[in-house]
Protein backbone atom coordinates (compact mmCIF):
# COMPACT_ATOMS: atom_id res chain seq x y z
CA UNK A 1 0.00 0.00 0.00
CA UNK A 2 1.39 3.27 -0.59
CA UNK A 3 1.83 5.90 1.77
CA UNK A 4 -0.75 8.48 1.91
CA UNK A 5 -0.38 12.08 0.72
CA UNK A 6 -0.60 15.43 2.12
CA UNK A 7 -1.81 18.35 -0.20
CA UNK A 8 -0.48 21.46 0.87
CA UNK A 9 2.09 24.59 0.47
CA UNK A 10 4.99 25.11 1.98
CA UNK A 11 3.67 28.61 3.25
CA UNK A 12 0.01 27.39 4.42
CA UNK A 13 0.16 27.52 8.35
CA UNK A 14 -2.40 25.01 7.86
CA UNK A 15 -0.27 22.63 6.13
CA UNK A 16 2.54 23.10 8.28
CA UNK A 17 0.40 22.18 11.26
CA UNK A 18 -0.28 19.12 9.71
CA UNK A 19 3.43 18.63 8.77
CA UNK A 20 4.63 18.72 12.34
CA UNK A 21 1.84 16.22 13.51
CA UNK A 22 3.25 13.62 10.94
CA UNK A 23 6.65 14.17 12.04
CA UNK A 24 5.97 14.00 16.17
CA UNK A 25 4.19 11.22 15.16
CA UNK A 26 6.95 9.44 12.61
CA UNK A 27 4.29 8.89 10.16
CA UNK A 28 5.40 9.05 6.28
CA UNK A 29 3.38 10.80 3.38
CA UNK A 30 4.04 11.77 0.65
CA UNK A 31 4.23 15.92 -0.42
CA UNK A 32 2.02 17.11 -3.23
CA UNK A 33 2.40 20.59 -3.90
CA UNK A 34 -0.53 23.00 -4.55
CA UNK A 35 0.44 25.90 -5.72
CA UNK A 36 -1.49 28.87 -3.50
CA UNK A 37 0.08 32.01 -5.44
CA UNK A 38 -0.52 30.17 -8.68
CA UNK A 39 -4.38 29.57 -8.14
CA UNK A 40 -3.85 25.48 -8.13
CA UNK A 41 -6.32 25.33 -5.10
CA UNK A 42 -9.13 26.63 -7.76
CA UNK A 43 -8.39 24.14 -10.79
CA UNK A 44 -10.52 21.21 -11.23
CA UNK A 45 -8.02 18.27 -10.15
CA UNK A 46 -7.97 19.57 -6.60
CA UNK A 47 -11.66 20.75 -6.40
CA UNK A 48 -12.30 17.35 -7.31
CA UNK A 49 -9.83 16.34 -3.87
CA UNK A 50 -11.39 19.44 -1.51
CA UNK A 51 -14.65 21.30 -2.90
CA UNK A 52 -13.45 23.72 -0.70
CA UNK A 53 -10.12 24.89 -2.49
CA UNK A 54 -8.34 24.94 -0.20
CA UNK A 55 -5.12 23.24 1.89
CA UNK A 56 -4.12 20.70 3.12
CA UNK A 57 -5.86 18.12 1.94
CA UNK A 58 -5.28 14.25 3.33
CA UNK A 59 -5.68 11.34 0.75
CA UNK A 60 -5.05 7.51 1.36
CA UNK A 61 -4.33 5.10 -0.60
CA UNK A 62 -8.04 3.97 -1.15
CA UNK A 63 -9.41 7.20 -2.37
CA UNK A 64 -10.17 8.39 1.44
CA UNK A 65 -9.55 12.11 1.87
CA UNK A 66 -9.94 14.78 4.44
CA UNK A 67 -9.42 18.11 4.87
CA UNK A 68 -9.19 21.06 8.02
CA UNK A 69 -5.71 20.62 9.65
CA UNK A 70 -7.65 20.57 13.05
CA UNK A 71 -9.91 17.17 11.56
CA UNK A 72 -6.68 15.81 9.71
CA UNK A 73 -4.47 15.99 13.27
CA UNK A 74 -7.04 14.39 15.36
CA UNK A 75 -7.59 11.72 12.73
CA UNK A 76 -4.04 10.81 13.06
CA UNK A 77 -4.16 11.11 16.89
CA UNK A 78 -6.63 8.58 16.97
CA UNK A 79 -4.73 6.01 14.43
CA UNK A 80 -1.39 7.00 15.81
CA UNK A 81 -1.88 7.50 19.60
CA UNK A 82 1.61 7.94 20.34
CA UNK A 83 2.80 10.45 21.51
CA UNK A 84 -0.34 11.57 22.69
CA UNK A 85 -1.18 15.60 21.45
CA UNK A 86 -3.98 16.11 23.77
CA UNK A 87 -2.80 16.07 27.82
CA UNK A 88 -4.54 13.02 29.61
CA UNK A 89 -5.98 15.65 32.25
CA UNK A 90 -9.75 16.79 30.78
CA UNK A 91 -8.73 20.50 31.96
CA UNK A 92 -5.62 20.95 30.44
CA UNK A 93 -7.21 18.62 27.16
CA UNK A 94 -9.72 22.04 27.11
CA UNK A 95 -7.34 24.54 27.18
CA UNK A 96 -5.06 22.90 24.85
CA UNK A 97 -8.07 22.78 22.50
CA UNK A 98 -8.78 26.16 23.51
CA UNK A 99 -5.40 27.81 22.19
CA UNK A 100 -5.53 25.76 19.15
CA UNK A 101 -8.75 26.91 18.28
CA UNK A 102 -8.58 30.53 18.91
CA UNK A 103 -6.07 30.54 16.10
CA UNK A 104 -7.36 28.18 13.82
CA UNK A 105 -10.93 29.70 14.14
CA UNK A 106 -10.00 33.21 15.08
CA UNK A 107 -6.97 34.26 13.84
CA UNK A 108 -6.17 32.27 11.01
CA UNK A 109 -9.23 32.71 8.78
CA UNK A 110 -8.66 36.58 8.84
CA UNK A 111 -5.48 36.28 7.37
CA UNK A 112 -6.05 33.98 5.09
CA UNK A 113 -4.83 34.55 1.44
CA UNK A 114 -8.61 33.90 -0.24
CA UNK A 115 -9.46 37.09 2.44
CA UNK A 116 -6.54 39.11 1.97
CA UNK A 117 -7.17 39.10 -1.71
CA UNK A 118 -10.62 39.81 -1.19
CA UNK A 119 -9.58 42.90 0.66
CA UNK A 120 -7.35 44.39 -2.57
CA UNK A 121 -9.93 43.28 -5.03
CA UNK A 122 -13.20 44.89 -2.99
CA UNK A 123 -11.85 47.18 -0.85
CA UNK A 124 -8.54 48.37 -2.59
CA UNK A 125 -6.53 47.28 0.11
CA UNK A 126 -2.44 47.62 -0.69
CA UNK A 127 0.04 45.31 0.64
CA UNK A 128 0.22 47.86 3.78
CA UNK A 129 -3.20 47.65 4.35
CA UNK A 130 -3.44 44.34 4.27
CA UNK A 131 -0.37 43.87 6.66
CA UNK A 132 -2.29 46.19 9.34
CA UNK A 133 -5.64 44.19 8.82
CA UNK A 134 -3.49 40.71 10.00
CA UNK A 135 -1.47 42.26 12.84
CA UNK A 136 -4.66 43.75 14.08
CA UNK A 137 -6.24 40.13 14.08
CA UNK A 138 -3.11 38.69 15.61
CA UNK A 139 -2.27 41.20 18.47
CA UNK A 140 -6.38 40.65 19.54
CA UNK A 141 -5.90 36.29 19.38
CA UNK A 142 -2.45 36.52 20.72
CA UNK A 143 -3.07 38.88 24.24
CA UNK A 144 -5.57 36.20 24.85
CA UNK A 145 -3.14 32.95 24.30
CA UNK A 146 -0.45 35.11 26.23
CA UNK A 147 -2.75 35.25 29.43
CA UNK A 148 -3.97 31.97 29.34
CA UNK A 149 0.10 30.86 28.97
CA UNK A 150 0.61 32.25 32.56
CA UNK A 151 -1.74 29.16 33.71
CA UNK A 152 -0.74 26.40 31.57
CA UNK A 153 2.63 26.85 30.07
CA UNK A 154 6.31 24.22 31.13
CA UNK A 155 8.29 24.28 28.45
CA UNK A 156 5.84 23.69 26.16
CA UNK A 157 2.21 25.21 25.95
CA UNK A 158 0.64 23.22 28.29
CA UNK A 159 3.07 21.63 30.63
CA UNK A 160 6.01 20.36 29.31
CA UNK A 161 5.18 18.40 26.29
CA UNK A 162 4.36 19.66 22.68
CA UNK A 163 0.30 19.44 22.30
CA UNK A 164 -1.59 20.39 19.29
CA UNK A 165 -1.36 23.77 21.09
CA UNK A 166 2.22 23.93 20.01
CA UNK A 167 1.20 22.68 16.29
CA UNK A 168 -0.48 25.60 15.96
CA UNK A 169 1.11 28.39 17.74
CA UNK A 170 4.75 27.63 15.90
CA UNK A 171 2.73 28.31 12.37
CA UNK A 172 0.99 30.90 13.82
CA UNK A 173 4.32 32.56 15.20
CA UNK A 174 6.01 32.08 11.55
CA UNK A 175 3.33 34.24 10.27
CA UNK A 176 3.34 37.29 12.56
CA UNK A 177 7.30 37.37 12.07
CA UNK A 178 6.26 37.59 8.09
CA UNK A 179 4.09 39.96 8.59
CA UNK A 180 5.73 42.56 10.77
CA UNK A 181 3.98 41.96 14.28
CA UNK A 182 5.51 43.11 16.91
CA UNK A 183 5.81 40.60 19.39
CA UNK A 184 7.62 41.74 22.28
CA UNK A 185 4.43 42.11 24.25
CA UNK A 186 4.10 38.35 23.94
CA UNK A 187 7.18 36.91 25.89
CA UNK A 188 5.39 33.24 26.75
CA UNK A 189 4.86 33.02 23.22
CA UNK A 190 8.19 33.62 22.16
CA UNK A 191 9.32 31.28 24.48
CA UNK A 192 6.94 27.93 23.67
CA UNK A 193 7.56 29.21 20.50
CA UNK A 194 11.14 28.83 20.72
CA UNK A 195 11.38 25.54 22.56
CA UNK A 196 8.85 23.93 20.24
CA UNK A 197 11.33 25.12 17.26
CA UNK A 198 13.91 23.59 18.88
CA UNK A 199 12.79 20.05 18.26
CA UNK A 200 13.23 18.18 15.03
CA UNK A 201 9.78 17.54 14.20
CA UNK A 202 9.21 21.02 14.25
CA UNK A 203 12.60 21.76 12.52
CA UNK A 204 11.60 19.56 9.97
CA UNK A 205 8.20 20.68 9.21
CA UNK A 206 9.60 24.46 8.72
CA UNK A 207 8.37 26.45 5.28
CA UNK A 208 11.94 26.73 4.50
CA UNK A 209 12.77 22.95 4.77
CA UNK A 210 9.74 22.01 2.21
CA UNK A 211 10.53 20.62 -1.36
CA UNK A 212 8.47 23.90 -2.58
CA UNK A 213 9.97 26.90 -0.36
CA UNK A 214 10.52 29.83 -2.75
Amino acid sequence: MADPSLYGYFRSSAAYRVRIALNLKNVPAETVSVHLRKGEQRGGAHLALNPAGLVPVWREDDGFTLGQSLAIIEYLDELHPEPPLLPADPRLRAWTREIALTIACDIHPLGNLRVLERLTSEFGADAGARKLWYRHWMALGFTAIEARLAQTAGRHAVGDAPTLADICLVPQLYNARRFGLDLTLYPRLVAVDEAARALPAFAAAAPERQPDSE
